[in-house]
């Protein structure tokens, strides 16, 4: 589990497929020091286990159904990537409940970085569990929804988020990967199943 607070943006260094899948090799010099071989790990909102640490870099494997799910498989050598360790008991909730678990690659529909506004589209299929002033991972980074408008949610971005994040270096066009507020998906789901059938 982890917040949405991103500790540290790391680049990828190296990219090695195997069978379908593939394995991501990340530098970063202040999240290595914080994981282990088998802690769980989030790149750019994706839950991943390091399997390997070398010097200042971590191993990472991206298995077929992470790729089909996320957008990791289309990132590049030299690609920037939000990063966030696992959250440990005592650490302080910042953002809000984050599982790495991608609920869809979406896409930016517009970037006004004047006033800080990001708008990303989202699907019908999504829009049941995003509310105005509710909470949204984007890449791994939690934001709060400032407006919903049919298939578009209208982000408002900190200084603080830009600085510290790779949400500022996105452009119109660009995929992201989105993870829903978790309460917000277990409420719905239980309001649905109290609803009478028949």
């Amino acid at each position: 589990m982890f917040t949405g607070i991103i500790q540290s943006i790391g680049t990828i260094k190296n990219i090695k497929p195997s069978g379908q899948s593939l394995f991501l090799t990340v530098e970063d010099k202040k999240v290595v020091k914080q994981v282990k071989n088998g802690s769980s790990v989030s790149v750019s909102g994706v839950c991943l286990t390091v399997r390997d640490k070398i010097k200042n870099t971590f191993v990472c494997e991206v298995i077929p159904e992470t790729l089909k799910k996320t957008s990791l498989g289309n990132k590049r050598i030299g690609d920037r990537v939000n990063l966030e360790p696992s959250l440990r008991v005592g650490d302080e909730l910042g953002g809000h409940f984050v599982y790495g678990h991608i609920d869809g690659v979406e896409e930016i529909r517009n970037w006004k970085l004047e006033i800080r506004n990001l708008f990303v589209s989202i699907p019908q299929k999504l829009m049941r569990y995003v509310v105005p002033h509710g909470s949204i991972a984007i890449d791994g980074v939690s934001v709060t929804i400032a407006s919903v408008q049919k298939s578009t949610i209208t982000i408002a971005l900190t200084d603080y988020t830009l600085k510290n994040t790779t949400l500022r270096s996105l452009q119109k066009g660009d995929r992201v990967n989105v993870e829903c507020d978790m309460i917000a998906k277990m409420m719905k789901n239980c309001y649905i199943a109290t609803l009478p059938h028949g």
